[in-house]
């Protein structure tokens, strides 16, 4: 449907190497975008770049340390000179540090704010010049389960994703006369990388989340391709400041 074509629009995924953004970026390119995958490791990134571009559409790779003002901006300035201007951004890119809260390092509770949170507003405030100048454009920001929920072991990491969600609804308010949409992802338990790690640290985790979810199942990165594809098309052109749990029904159940 072209509701959902995305051929000529330029997608910009940060921490689009791997995980939930891979996932993301697999569908972009799917509809036809053309994909900058940043992130910090340029052999993951380009392997991933390569991978997209089966699909038949450009890409490139941009390296990008998130926790850095100049960085988050050049990715963004970068892009528009390689493939010529930015339609989409997915904030993508997060760590977490599980320790409770009163063993938490002050500076790791800032490497987790600034990774997650700082940086989502930095490159959402790069992109905003490029998508206005384009006519409008398209944010999603990735949030979590515990945007919603608390976690005994994440304390940074559920203020970071509570802010994630807050700070959408704000610049989906200020920007909608531009014709942007700005929308945030709350993932469940997908299985990539760090859930794997997740489950290695917490005893029980796995047990845990399949009787929780009503699918029964661990999410994959290929469910993350469709709520990313919709979000950034025109059919979701009316739709913005939402905070969409991409879960399999996990928040819905007590």
């Amino acid at each position: 449907m072209s509701l959902f074509d995305l051929k000529g629009r330029v997608a910009l995924v940060t921490g689009g190497n791997g995980g939930i953004g891979l996932g993301m970026a697999r569908g972009l390119a799917a509809a036809g975008a053309a994909v900058a995958v940043a992130g910090r490791n340029r052999p993951k990134s380009e392997e991933a770049a390569a991978e997209l571009a089966k699909l038949g559409v450009k890409t490139t790779v941009i390296e990008v340390d998130v926790t850095s003002e100049a960085s988050c901006r050049k990715a963004v300035a970068d892009t528009v000179k390689t493939l010529g201007r930015l339609d989409i951004l997915v904030n993508n890119a997060g760590i977490n540090i599980r320790k409770p809260a009163h063993e938490l390092a002050l500076e790791e509770w800032k490497q987790v704010i600034d990774v997650n949170l700082t940086s989502m507003f930095v490159c959402c405030q790069a992109a905003y010049p490029a998508m206005q100048q384009a006519g409008g454009g398209k944010i999603i920001n990735i949030g979590s389960m515990l945007s919603i929920f608390g976690a005994p072991f994440a304390p940074a990491y559920g203020a970071s994703k509570g802010g994630a969600v807050q700070l959408t609804k704000s610049l989906a308010t200020a920007w909608a006369k531009d014709n942007i949409q700005v929308n945030a992802v709350l993932p469940g338990w997908i299985d990539t990388d760090l859930t794997r790690a997740a489950r290695s640290e917490i005893s029980g985790l796995n047990s845990m989340v399949l009787m929780r979810t009503p699918a029964r199942r661990w999410g994959t990165l290929d469910d993350m391709s469709g709520i990313a594809v919709f979000l950034a098309s025109k059919a979701s052109d009316f739709v913005t400041g939402t905070a969409i749990a991409v879960d399999g029904g996990y928040s819905t159940q007590v």
